[in-house]
């Protein structure tokens, strides 16, 4: 009976330390990856859409090895081990599927590059600033700072729009003026604001352009055509509108709205209607 109980407690006392060296393993594990991605991420020299996704990687790397370390610790050899994943491979592969199909439209995404951490992106209805390309996701802030967690393979699998990876756009501001108006003093107030402002690219084949572009229903609209970096897209939209609009009405031009005439054709004829 003694025997029986003494051989008990080494067993109890032998599991408990495999129980308790596999918990060390794991925390080890969690607390090296996560020690690993904060490393890679803070790198200065390395880009930060690279450096994200390697943080990811290499902390997932860690943990598989701690968990293959937990299970040595119960007897599990680690050639069977393989052998079994190995047998397992094709179910674990079918029932993951979508997880590891962003895994790879994540590798595809950090090879061919068509954004970066920072940049503004829209893809299907999504739109936002990137701060994060994961191993399984993207992480995007909307501009009214909601924030977005995107699969890879919802990215990958539809058109990006990259709004940021091209130093310089275009925009077209149209300029409604009246049928009354004057056009080509219209032309040459908008050119005295455009001469103004300093944050237009003005050179060969991206110089400021006015035409006409259209006859409206109540209004001779003019199409201002020009380019300015990137990051100066809106400021200049907003600060130009201002400006042509004021500087309209000190030149006289007039800035129409929608307007209706109604025209009655014998109106004796619709009065004596109306008594009878």
């Amino acid at each position: 009976m003694e025997v029986e109980l003494n051989g008990m407690m080494e067993l109890g006392i032998m599991w408990g330390m495999r129980v308790l060296s596999a918990a060390l393993i794991m925390i080890a594990g969690w607390v090296i990856g996560g020690w690993l991605r904060r490393r890679i991420v803070n790198i200065k020299k390395l880009d930060k859409t690279i450096s994200s996704f390697l943080g990811g990687l290499a902390k997932y790397t860690v943990l598989a090895v701690a968990f293959v370390a937990v299970l040595g610790q119960f007897g599990v050899e680690t050639a069977s081990l393989l052998a079994v994943l190995g047998a397992a491979g094709l179910a674990i592969g079918l029932a993951l599927q979508g997880t590891l199909s962003n895994v790879a439209a994540g590798t595809m995404l950090l090879i061919l590059r068509p954004f970066k951490v920072g940049d503004y992106i829209e893809f299907g209805s999504v739109g936002g600033t990137v701060s994060t390309l994961g191993l399984f996701g993207t992480e995007l802030n909307t501009v009214d700072n909601k924030y977005v967690f995107a699969p890879n393979s919802s990215i990958w699998g539809t058109e990006i729009t990259n709004y940021s990876r091209n130093k310089q756009r275009r925009q077209d501001i149209i300029v409604g003026i009246s049928y009354n108006d004057d056009i080509d003093k219209a032309f040459k107030t908008i050119q005295k604001v455009l001469k103004k402002e300093k944050r237009l690219i003005k050179t060969a084949g991206k110089e400021p352009i006015i035409v006409v572009g259209a006859m409206g229903a109540s209004s001779v609209d003019l199409t201002v055509r020009i380019w300015t970096k990137t990051e100066d897209f809106f400021g200049v939209q907003w600060d130009l509108t201002k400006a042509i609009k004021e500087q309209l009405d000190k030149d006289g031009i007039s800035i129409p709205f929608p307007t209706r005439t109604l025209e009655i054709q014998n109106p004796t004829a619709l009065i004596s209607s109306k008594a009878a």
